[in-house]
């Protein structure tokens, strides 16, 4: 894993550097989510480690699949990224491109772990005061997890705030325990 993320980071460099030249940042994370999807489709992923498939007919296919989705660079990626054989690094190269939009649009990725369901106003409440702790725009992605028995989990980057039962329980047991 770390091997494809040290492969994939120069070309999400590059295609982040190109896509905000052109102001094309999110037409660009459409274009790797699309590329990324029609590669691993199981047939794809089969030609894909077939050496006997010619480059350019690799190419045609995943063009084909991915229809209109992509412009002119973003096919020019494909055939980079076949004629170099890293096809494999794609989620790598599109997840560390989303990484590097957010960090330029100052957005934070916060995955909320809630024992219950949480309502759009509780919800905005807790985006408010990360937003306000971490001072940057914050998006949330909400999991239920019953587990936690009460209140949330919130995970962002490798931060965590852990103010479920579950949490307090748990540091109470390891208190008790020394």
């Amino acid at each position: 894993m770390a091997e494809e993320i040290t492969i994939a980071r120069p070309y999400a460099e590059a295609v982040f550097k190109l896509a905000k030249e052109k102001n094309a940042l999110s037409s660009w994370s459409d274009m790797l989510n699309a590329l990324t999807e029609a590669t691993s489709i199981e047939q794809i992923r089969t030609l894909i480690s077939d050496p006997g498939v010619p480059a350019n007919k690799l190419a045609e296919i995943i063009l084909e699949v991915c229809e209109n989705k992509l412009d002119s660079e973003g096919r020019n990626l494909v055939n980079l990224l076949i004629e170099n054989n890293r096809l494999d690094v794609l989620p790598q190269l599109s997840a560390l491109y989303e990484q590097l939009k957010a960090q330029f649009e100052e957005i934070l990725e916060a995955n909320i772990i809630s024992a219950y369901a949480i309502s759009d106003s509780q919800l905005e409440k807790l985006v408010s005061v990360l937003e306000n702790k971490f001072k940057c725009k914050i998006k949330a992605k909400v999991n239920i997890d019953p587990e936690l028995i009460g209140g949330v989990k919130i995970v962002i980057g490798d931060e965590v705030i852990d103010s479920s039962v579950r949490g307090k329980l748990e540091t109470m047991s390891v208190a008790l325990k020394s």
